[in-house]
């Protein structure tokens, strides 16, 4: 399946539901009782200072397609350095409270396992187990020729000593803008220099799902199998305007699970809505957390 290239346009602005507790209260009541696979996109991350493309009022972004990567050598340069200027900022970046209520959901049995369309770590970093990584991880870097892997960590030391001073040198014209996909806003990038692969000279690119490249197979089948698994899903925070992520939801609803989905502003997959929630994750899945402990207190009633 291949992402759609015109994704990376901003959502209309949309009022955000008044209360957010309430609406909390009745997806609780949707998923009490069901084992939960939860999508995740972007939204759930800019509270941790990583941009998106989608939610209203982002600017309007050009993202490089898998097609410009690896039509020219002058891509290539432009893409790595900028995302030499800005993976740092996405690497330094911590879970928000959004990722830790999915992590206490899922210690807490509600959550079966987490697919996440971002690259971010985030899920990983807050202690959440499994998480597959639907479009990749910005920590993993391969070869198109002879597949060697290695870490984002190795390829910024090579790329330094082959580029020594670059990245204080853009610094000192200014603050640099960090957009999406670990990457950065930079016009001239004539004088970077590339690194190829150490043992075969081949083209080296991050392991991300580019616009326009296909969600590898293998990835698909076990994203499908994660789903027929649980008994509903949670949406939170993604627009789901690619195919990669809206056909999970379309799947989960055609099965007949319910289908919670929270997100700041509409999303393509709002008509498969058992609960729609026009909120911030931050503030929605926190409450979540809450009212499924108030749930399983022995002293409480079940949310049925």
């Amino acid at each position: 399946m291949r992402t759609r290239v015109n994704a990376w346009t901003p959502a209309p602005p949309t009022e955000a539901d008044p209360d957010p507790h309430a609406s909390a209260q009745h997806a609780a009541q949707v998923l009490a009782g069901r084992r939960t696979v939860v999508l995740t996109g972007a939204g759930i991350s800019t509270p941790s200072g990583i941009p998106d493309y989608r939610s209203p009022g982002s600017p309007p972004r050009n993202p490089m397609t898998i097609d410009q990567f690896l039509s020219s050598a002058d891509f290539r340069r432009r893409y790595w350095a900028r995302n030499h200027l800005g993976w740092r900022h996405m690497d330094a970046a911590a879970p928000n409270p959004a990722h830790h209520a999915v992590t206490a959901l899922q210690r807490a049995g509600t959550v079966s396992g987490v697919i996440t369309q971002n690259v971010d770590m985030l899920h990983l970093k807050a202690g959440t187990r499994p998480v597959l990584d639907l479009h990749g991880s910005y920590g993993r870097v391969t070869c198109l020729s002879c597949g060697r892997t290695q870490s984002r960590h190795r390829l910024a030391q090579l790329l330094e000593s082959a580029n020594p001073g670059f990245a204080d040198q853009v610094r000192s014209r200014g603050a640099i803008e960090v957009a999406p996909d670990a990457d950065a806003a930079l016009d001239d990038t004539t004088g970077f220099t590339m690194v190829d692969c150490a043992d075969c000279g081949g083209i080296l690119k991050p392991d991300i799902v580019y616009f326009g490249e296909s969600v590898p197979r293998n990835v698909t089948r076990n994203a499908y199998a994660m789903v027929d698994d649980a008994d509903a899903m949670l949406v939170a925070g993604s627009s789901l305007s690619v195919m990669s992520g809206l056909r999970f939801v379309r799947h989960a609803a055609q099965s007949g699970k319910a289908v919670v989905i929270l997100n700041r502003g509409d999303t393509r997959g709002d008509r498969f809505a058992t609960v729609k929630i026009d909120h911030r994750c931050e503030i929605v899945l926190p409450i979540l957390v809450e009212l499924s402990r108030t749930s399983t207190s022995p002293d409480s009633t079940a949310l049925v």
